[in-house]
């Protein structure tokens, strides 16, 4: 497979064309099965970005310790929605590599049997 760029509308139109109803049943159903392992990378990734590091154990533990109950939630509902547009983000990242192993030419991935998934 070769790296080509992709364009802002070429994605725009994939978005498009994956939001259909139904479209991303097959692929759901792929990524069921490979949850734990993704699970796996995207934690390592999380760790090894430093998403966990001690900055990040300080915010939760002041969002915690915050005494305003109001903005204890609204620090809390920021810390889980920076975690979900992080996690996300190395998602689609981990998705673009796996993408990219499957359809590359002579790698174990491409080659593999589609009957040995029966």
């Amino acid at each position: 497979m070769s790296e080509r760029p992709y364009t802002a509308e070429q994605v725009d139109v994939a978005v498009r064309e994956i939001s259909e109803p139904g479209r991303l049943r097959r692929a759901e159903e792929i990524v069921t099965h490979a949850v734990p392992n993704l699970q796996r990378i995207i934690d390592g990734a999380l760790h090894d970005g430093g998403w966990f590091s001690q900055g990040h154990e300080q915010q939760v533990g002041q969002a915690a310790a915050e005494p305003d109950p109001q903005l204890r939630e609204a620090r809390l509902h920021a810390l889980v929605a920076d975690e979900s547009r992080l996690a996300m983000l190395v998602g689609v990242t981990v998705g673009f590599a796996l993408a990219r192993e499957l359809a590359a030419p002579g790698t174990a991935a491409a080659e593999a049997d589609p009957a040995d998934d029966a």
